[in-house]
């Protein structure tokens, strides 16, 4: 589970237009007066012109003001506060911009605000394999015998991106001899008895090894009916205990990191970790009844680090899902 990346696009700001310049203000009519009566008035007293010096100019005629007439604000001023404005608006929409960007991104695509994962693999989607016609689901009201019709290879996981194929285990049918390899060697015997007892029909199989070196193997045997496969629950002893033991086991118990959330309806799963101190490697293992079927899920870590519950129980969930 990839995440893109959404960059926000720079807003364009627009530009506050230049602030309207007040208009001058009327000159109040109180009395008409003369040009030659203002200018008379208005002229400074003349000074002395040296000798020699070219005449002064006529002074130019003064305009009379109002007396409350306000004063027109200088136009640099309105031009500035014009400047501001439209910066204020600029910084406000690209502000908003940024924003709204951030906030319609993922938690993780934002920097310093990334989440460490939980370590799931990357499986591909899913999906139901298709029915022969007629057929119902193993569940469903029309199949009380709990029968899966579709083809097991169907219903294995696939591998997880990453993962390196187990060239025995390719995801067809299986042997039994290949299945028999899954337990100790000193326990093979009596578990090919309960096989030869019980008479499956068919056992498929796929694993694979990721990048940190954890094997995962997953084996479906398909009985004849319910009865044969709850019997081969109970012969190999799994209940309240791992059973008999799977190859390069030690002390399993069950995981107390499994609870009934994790159930899936219909379906019966007893899950297992391998207890410290383990060996040279540790062990995960579960077995699920699924009506006419039963699935066995390993996964194994080399090393004194155990193998990783949350890839375990990811993998366990998905594959129940596609038995149900």
């Amino acid at each position: 589970m990839s995440e893109q990346t959404v960059t926000p696009e720079e807003d364009q700001a627009p530009v506050a237009p230049e602030a309207p310049v007040a208009p001058e203000a009327p000159v109040a009519p109180e009395e008409a007066v003369a040009p030659e009566e203002a200018v008379a008035t208005a002229a400074p007293a003349p000074h002395p012109v040296p000798e020699g010096a070219p005449p002064l100019p006529d002074a130019p005629p003064v305009m009379a003001v109002a007396a409350d007439a306000a004063p027109r604000p200088p136009r640099r001023a309105l031009r500035a506060v014009a400047r501001w404005t439209a910066a204020a608006l600029a910084f406000g929409v690209l502000g908003t911009g940024t924003a709204f960007g951030i906030a319609s991104l993922e938690r993780t695509d934002v920097p310093g605000l990334a989440t460490e994962g939980d370590g799931r693999w990357d499986y591909p989607e899913l999906a139901l394999p298709a029915l022969p016609a007629g057929s119902p689901r193993p569940f469903s009201p029309g199949n009380p015998a709990e029968i899966h019709h579709a083809d097991l290879r169907e219903l294995l996981l696939p591998a997880p991106a990453g993962a390196k194929p187990d060239k025995k285990l390719t995801g067809g049918w299986i042997s039994t001899e290949t299945f028999l390899d899954a337990y100790r060697e000193q326990d093979r015997r009596s578990v090919a008895q309960l096989l030869k007892d019980a008479a499956p029909r068919h056992i498929a199989a796929r694993g694979w090894t990721m990048p940190d070196g954890t094997t995962s193997r997953i084996y479906l045997v398909r009985f004849n009916s319910t009865a044969f496969a709850s019997r081969m629950i109970d012969d190999l002893n799994v209940g309240s205990s791992a059973g008999t033991p799977l190859a390069r086991t030690d002390t399993t118990d069950l995981d107390p990191a499994w609870g009934s959330a994790n159930d899936i309806e219909n379906l019966s799963s007893f899950v297992f970790t391998e207890q410290a101190p383990f060996g040279a490697e540790h062990v995960r293992q579960a077995y699920t009844l699924a009506g006419d079927t039963v699935a066995l899920v390993v996964h194994e870590r080399p090393g004194k680090r155990e193998a990783a519950r949350i890839p375990f129980q990811q993998t366990l969930v998905l594959q129940n899902q596609l038995l149900a």
